[in-house]
C-alpha cells in the first residue's frame, strides 16, 4: 500500500471486510476506547482500506481524513462513506497534507507489510502531520513472548502472510526480526504514552506521541 503502480489489493478489495473484520471490528472498538475522540477532533487513517474505521470515526463526530494507495479500496471506501470524508488516493510515504495537521493520525495493519525503509518513511511522516499535542493510533503485529491463543492466532497469522505474497510475508518477518513499532518510534521522535496488548500477544495497539 506504499505506491499506486500495482493495486495489490485489485482483486480482494470487494471481499475484504467479510474476511477481516471479525478481526478488525474489535480492534477498532478497542481504539476508541484507548483514545476517545470527539467533535473536536480532526483525523487522519493512513491505509484507510474500506473505509470501515473510517465510519466508526465519523460517527463520534470527529471531521475524518483518508489516503490510501489501492484504487479498489477505495472505491469501496467511497460506496461506504459518500461525501462524509475527504478520500484521497495516495502514498504513506509522502502524505499530501501540511505540518501538524491533524490532532489523531490512525494506522491499522499497515506498517508491517512496507519493507523496511518504506515503513520508517511512512511512520516519519505520520509524525510529520500529527499536532504536537496530538496523537498516533497504531495497530499492528506485536513482537516478544506469546500466551498460547497468541502462538494459535500467530500461526494463523503466518499462513495469512504467505498467502499475501513472497514480499509481504518478507516484511511482515523483517518487521517482527526488528522489534515492531516500539523500537521505530524513537527514530521519528516518537515515544510510547501507552499498550494494549491483544490476541494473546500476537497484536497491539500503541498510542504514540511526539516525544518531548
Amino acid at each position: 500500500m506504499n505506491g499506486t503502480d500495482h493495486d495489490a489489493y485489485g482483486r480482494i478489495a470487494k471481499f475484504y471486510d467479510r474476511i477481516l473484520e471479525p478481526v478488525n471490528a474489535p480492534l477498532r472498538a478497542i481504539g476508541l476506547r484507548l483514545h476517545p475522540v470527539d467533535d473536536s477532533v480532526t483525523m487522519l487513517d493512513v491505509g484507510c482500506g474500506t473505509g470501515a474505521h473510517l465510519n466508526a470515526y465519523i460517527e463520534t463526530g470527529a471531521v475524518c481524513h483518508g489516503i490510501d494507495a489501492s484504487p479498489a479500496m477505495l472505491e469501496q471506501a467511497r460506496d461506504r462513506l459518500g461525501d462524509r470524508v475527504e478520500l484521497r488516493l495516495g502514498d504513506a510515504t509522502a502524505l499530501p497534507y501540511g505540518a501538524d495537521s491533524f490532532d489523531l493520525v490512525f494506522t491499522s495493519l499497515l506498517l508491517h507489510e512496507l519493507d523496511p525503509e518504506t515503513r520508517a518513511a511512512a511512520l516519519a511522516e505520520m509524525a510529520r502531520v500529527v499536532r504536537p499535542k496530538g496523537r498516533i493510533l497504531a495497530i499492528d503485529y506485536r513482537a516478544g513472548s506469546l500466551r498460547m491463543k497468541g502462538r494459535a492466532t500467530r500461526a494463523l497469522s503466518t499462513v495469512a502472510e504467505r498467502v499475501a505474497g513472497r514480499d509481504h510475508y518478507r516484511n511482515w518477518r523483517t518487521y517482527l526480526r526488528a522489534g515492531g513499532i516500539p523500537a521505530m518510534v524513537p527514530d521519528v521522535g516518537l515515544t510510547v504514552e501507552s499498550e494494549k496488548i491483544v490476541s494473546g500477544g500476537n497484536l497491539a495497539l500503541w498510542l504514540l506521541r511526539i516525544e518531548n
